[in-house]
């Protein structure tokens, strides 16, 4: 259903007097990859590597500086205006902060009910309350919401809104910018929870974004991994979580708390900090960090290669 090709976001550095592009920060630098009908793909990675941008870019929200972004066949990527408010009802997304999220001048139906008028999905006034109604009981919240503003709710009522909001124009792809990363654990099983009904009883993709790899395992059917704007990791959420092939991803994997503690793993502690996307490093852009890097990870840049069936990876040494 979507298929992103080749997708970069770089954003240009000016300096000097005249204030001219010396330089680019490279926040999508790359990127393929494809969601299926109903599927839900994972995206993580530390703060900083473009997870976020990354999604702004397939909704349109930030423009890409090259690449394409095919939806049902027609690449979202090259339209503007009219026409990509038209296409608009097949993609929504699902924003980190529930606080700044909603206009605080609107009403939770207003909120609602806004995508409804821009695309005119409601033939009057009585129907359009019917489907707010709708949208507000199935996002577990009552009907006389509606007329409360976005002050007066928690933050995961505020998040359930900001989801009736999105399925409003019963899109196809709903892309969940860590949607529960602000909210308490209770809280968050709850979003987890209802996100997965929606998705059974609409059929909706998501895309994932988080940095919280028990989460992401818990709802994805498969999980990518990104490190400063470019994808070294993706497969099956199990096989991804079970046996990283990365070692950026097994970093990732070792700081997961376990329950069990048979089941704790050693931690693996990375050295420096993730590079600047204004100047990667040659070749690798993990090996600055990465305990097997040798001569050739800081020349030879790897590509993403399947290493095992339905599991690829961006390492010389994954296996």
């Amino acid at each position: 259903m979507l298929e992103v090709k080749n997708l970069k976001v770089h954003y240009p550095v000016r300096h000097g007097l005249l204030r001219g592009i010396r330089q680019h920060v490279k926040a999508v630098d790359d990127v393929s990859f494809s969601i299926g009908p109903g599927e839900t793909l994972g995206l993580v990675g530390e703060s900083g590597c473009g997870k976020t941008t990354l999604g702004r870019a397939i909704v349109k929200l930030v423009e890409p500086t090259a690449g394409s972004v095919w939806l049902d066949g027609e690449d979202i990527a090259r339209l503007s205006g009219a026409e990509l408010r038209a296409r608009r009802r097949k993609f929504q997304m699902i924003f980190q902060d529930p606080y700044n999220s909603l206009d605080p001048r609107m009403t939770a139906g207003g909120i609602i009910g806004e995508a409804l008028d821009i695309h005119h999905l409601a033939g009057g006034r009585t129907e359009r309350e019917g489907k707010i109604e709708a949208l507000l009981k199935m996002a577990g919240l009552d009907a006389s919401h509606a007329r409360r503003y976005p002050h007066e709710f928690s933050g995961g009522q505020r998040q359930r809104i900001g989801i009736a909001r999105a399925l409003t124009v019963e899109p196809k792809l709903i892309v969940c910018d860590e949607p529960v990363s602000a909210l308490d654990v209770s809280v968050q099983a709850q979003i987890i929870n209802l996100l997965q009904d929606v998705q059974r009883e609409r059929g909706v993709a998501y895309l994932f974004v988080a940095h919280d790899l028990a989460v992401v395992e818990h709802i994805s059917r498969r999980v990518m991994v990104m490190y400063l704007g470019k994808i070294v990791e993706l497969g099956g959420a199990k096989a991804v979580v079970q046996t990283p092939k990365h070692p950026y991803t097994q970093a990732l994997v070792s700081a997961v708390p376990q329950i069990d503690p048979a089941a704790q793993r050693t931690r693996i502690v990375l050295a420096g900090e993730m590079p600047s996307p204004i100047d990667p490093p040659p070749g690798c852009p993990f090996h600055p960090r990465c305990p097997l890097a040798e001569t050739r990870c800081r020349s030879e840049s790897p590509t993403l290669r399947e290493v095992a069936p339905g599991h690829w990876a961006s390492c010389h040494f994954a296996k």
